[in-house]
């Protein structure tokens, strides 16, 4: 069965990663709160990191780069197919 998607507050990670510091276990906090291994590790390893779990705070200038990179690269075809466009009307007349 799929799990649905779901949304926490920064305040609740805060408070489960606050748990895992002072000793509880990460199975004892993925059962209790309902929450995956991976979400768990992925704050806690972002705590520890940045301080800040969203997640453009935690991305490399390498990841803010190839993602500039790809929007401009997005950009950049969308023109070039208007341009294709246009060519082939004005060829036409």
């Amino acid at each position: 069965m799929k799990r649905e998607r779901r949304t926490y507050t920064p305040e609740f990670k805060l408070q489960l990663v606050k748990l895992y510091e002072n000793g509880k276990s990460r199975a004892d906090i993925t059962r209790d709160y309902d929450i995956t291994p991976s979400a768990l590790d992925r704050w806690i390893k972002n705590q520890k990191e940045t301080g800040s779990f969203k997640a453009e705070d935690n991305r490399s200038a390498e990841e803010n780069e190839l993602l500039q990179l790809r929007k401009e690269m997005r950009q950049l075809r969308m023109e070039n197919d208007i341009l294709k466009q246009a060519a082939l009307i004005m060829g036409r007349k």
